[in-house]
């Protein structure tokens, strides 16, 4: 069965046409049917036209839009004979068309799958909006075929400080880019083909064309806020006009009145005339307060077009990547080699380093590598830059290196040079000296104690090439201060445990268990819902707060990832945790779903828990004992008296209550009663005393044991105001990533 795609507003046989096109409807000079051949499923929408002309196809339904904001649409469409377009009907709420979006028309027909795509804000009146497939044909019965159809609100780079509009390569209009120099910039449809299932790009694209021979840029017009200190990344897909263009992406950073600052360029190495992403990276200046990315050619002919699709700038660790190495003192442009060698040198021997080349060629993480080249069997010395470590000094840290030999054979030694205050070696941490493993990319690492004094840090590699003309990749070299696989700790403010793991490999499957003293394992819940085997790790570290750990009883936590061909397999354990009750007169009422409004209440009087039965007795005549046939008993019911003791805690409670969702109920050790997952039904909360401002209030809740709830958690009890301003640098990104005040209170994000 197909995947839907996330936020889509379509049905999912609308989007796909599986397992029939019951979601479309001819509008104009057109038939439809179900056509085979598909990407996404086996079956395609078939659109034939009746005579020549116009043809267009809609989806039969509308779907409710609110008017002013952004929708985008796209499909991927097929044919051999003519090029087409895709459109937003939008309608009032008596179904009539107020207007249509249409997209810019494909350049040419094309019979490979490819995207076409448009956005446009809803106009003042719309209430409802409806997909159109549009072509020209020069004839009747002229086929053409649609699938993988979207409507809903843009899909983002996620962290991206761009707009859509500018992220995305003109799906509104060509306004968030300007010419710079040499050129002219326009919003383009070519024919673009995209993975079936890759929603970040659609069928527009921005194009510089050059005005003359020479040189030629274009900028983005838009200079997000940024942070002095932090590191960025700037990448986009680049479309060079010939294989041997000399295309680029310059990552820039300006003061607050507008002056450029610094400017960080990557120049491709394109391998064909096709799009291929490109990254930059930098270090934002102390004095800098924006960021903005251009894109150019340099030793342009004139006339020459240059294509750019799917923009993004923001902070590195906002980019979701797998090459990232959380806590890796280089700087990206030191482990990644996509805008170069960075700051590698070679300190002795005949070796000589550069960026491979072209672009994919070789490459374990993004699209380069650093590739070392040695003519003769000698002995070199590659050295990083050099880095601070902070307070590392006797803390553990951890060189890590893959590498690739794709010429003649290598030994290699790591090592770690540690430097005072003033860049002076202190003493070099050695490895073991090896052969470099073939073939493919190997991991090769060791962990050193940086020495007292030691305030920054140099990777160092001696590769002896044992064959003349050897060549060696390297790729993603990091220094990390390493921490234990796995850590846990209580938190007994909110009666939780949050447990932290280390080194996890993205792409791997997750099982988190909580084993209790008597052996028992209970599987652990994540935002997603529990992490029973199919969570698949997207970083190599990760946070879990566990709210529904018993109380007063140790527990350890097993983690387990296995990648999904099933090899792989690995675990580990955290040491023993326990929650403190504190005074046992009280109990926590948590929502597994809302952990972070859970509450502890002081007990009157424990359930008298009773279980009912169904039963129906036959009495026989002539016998004593009846006949009795039965169902299974069913759960515990009772009555929960509990006190809250403020109006706060009244109107948490009241909170807590309001969804209804099934609530976990712990108590303290040696209450004789073990955690129970309950719902509530009619409650009362009278005063204890008669009088108007009494604040205690008696509860009387009726509880009924449910099954353990398999949902996901939204939000954190640790999450403060604190971190609010930290992680936003406006209340514009507040707002962009929150729906309500009570989303922003448990940072319950939107996706």
């Amino acid at each position: 069965m197909p995947k839907a795609i996330w936020s889509n507003l379509l049905g999912l046989t609308t989007s796909t046409i599986e397992p029939n096109a019951s979601g479309w409807a001819a509008k104009l000079n057109c038939t439809i049917a179900v056509g085979s051949g598909g990407r996404v499923g086996p079956s395609v929408l078939a659109v034939k036209s009746v005579a020549a002309g116009e043809m267009q196809a809609r989806t039969f339904s509308s779907v409710p839009v609110a008017a002013g904001e952004l929708y985008w649409t796209f499909a991927d469409a097929s044919s051999s004979t003519q090029p087409e377009r895709i459109g937003i009907r939008w309608l009032d709420v008596a179904g009539v068309e107020i207007s249509v979006t249409w997209s810019p028309t494909t350049a040419a027909a094309s019979s490979s799958w490819h995207r076409v795509s448009v956005a446009g804000y809803a106009p003042v009146g719309t209430v409802r909006a409806q997909v159109l497939l549009s072509s020209t044909v020069g004839a009747g019965a002229v086929l053409h075929y649609w699938e993988n159809i979207y409507l809903g609100p843009p899909l983002r780079y996620t962290g991206n400080l761009l707009s859509f509009n500018a992220e995305a390569g003109g799906e509104i209009d060509a306004s968030g880019w300007a010419a710079e120099a040499g050129c002219t910039v326009s919003r383009i449809a070519p024919v673009s083909v995209w993975a079936a299932d890759f929603y970040g790009a659609g069928g527009c694209q921005i194009a510089l064309t050059t005005t003359g021979a020479g040189n030629a840029s274009a900028l983005c017009i838009e200079q997000p806020p940024i942070t002095p200190g932090m590191e960025y990344v700037a990448l986009s897909y680049l479309g060079p006009p010939t294989s041997g263009s000399s295309v680029w992406i310059e990552l820039r950073f300006y003061d607050a009145v507008g002056s450029q600052l610094s400017a960080h360029r990557a120049t491709l190495a394109p391998p064909g005339s096709g799009l291929y992403r490109q990254l930059t990276s930098g270090v934002a200046p102390t004095n800098a307060a924006s960021a903005s990315v251009a894109v150019g050619i340099t030793g342009a002919s004139a006339g020459q077009v240059m294509r750019i699709e799917g923009v993004f700038v923001g902070p590195i660790t906002a980019s979701r990547s797998p090459s990232l190495r959380t806590g890796n003192v280089l700087p990206m442009k030191d482990w990644d080699f996509e805008t170069g060698v960075g700051s590698w040198t070679v300190a002795s021997g005949a070796a000589t380093i550069a960026r491979s080349t072209p672009w994919g060629a070789q490459s374990l993480y993004d699209y380069y590598s650093l590739t070392v080249s040695s003519s003769t069997a000698t002995t070199s010395v590659i050295r990083s830059g050099i880095y601070p470590i902070g307070d590392g000094a006797g803390q553990n840290w951890r060189h890590e290196t893959y590498t690739k030999v794709t010429a003649g054979a290598w030994t290699m030694t790591l090592a770690i040079r540690w430097l005072d205050d003033t860049d002076t070696l202190i003493s070099t941490s050695t490895g073991v000296t090896d052969p470099v493993d073939t073939p493919g990319w190997w991991q090769r690492t060791m962990d050193r104690t940086a020495p007292a004094g030691a305030v920054s840090a140099q990777l160092e590699v001696t590769l002896a090439a044992t064959s003349s003309s050897s060549v060696l990749q390297i790729d993603r070299p990091a220094l990390w201060q390493t921490l234990p696989e796995a850590t846990v700790e209580a938190v007994n403010e909110s009666a939780s445990t949050q447990l932290v793991v280390r080194e996890l490999d993205p792409g791997t499957l997750l099982t988190v268990w909580r084993v209790t003293p008597d052996g028992s394992r209970t599987l652990v819940r994540g935002p997603d819902g529990l992490y029973d085997g199919t969570t698949v790790v997207d970083t190599d570290s990760l946070i879990v707060e566990d709210y529904e750990a018993p109380l007063g009883v140790p527990v350890y936590y097993r983690v387990e990832t296995v990648w999904d061909d099933g090899t792989g397999r690995s675990y580990r354990t955290t040491a023993t945790v326990t929650i403190d009750p504190g005074d046992p007169n009280y109990a926590w009422l948590t929502d597994p779903a809302r952990p972070g409004i859970g509450l502890r209440v002081l007990v009157k009087t424990a359930p008298e828990w009773h279980q009912a039965i169904e039963q129906q007795v036959y009495r026989v005549r002539g016998r004593a004992a009846p006949i009795v046939l039965s169902d299974v008993r069913g759960s515990r019911e009772g009555d929960l008296v509990c006190w809250t003791e403020t109006d706060t805690q009244r109107d948490a409670l009241q909170f807590l209550l309001s969804t209804g969702n099934p609530l976990l109920w712990r108590c303290a050790p040696g209450m004789g009663e073990p955690d129970v997952y309950v719902t509530v039904g009619e409650v009362q909360y009278p005063r204890i005393v008669p009088y108007a401002r009494e604040q205690w209030r008696e509860w009387t809740l009726p509880l009924t044991e449910v099954d353990m709830p398999t949902g996901g958690q939204a939000g954190s009890a640790t999450w403060t105001v604190h971190d609010v301003v930290l992680e936003y640098a406006t209340g514009n990104d507040v707002l962009d990533r929150y729906s309500s005040v009570f989303d922003l209170a448990i940072d319950n994000r939107r996706q």
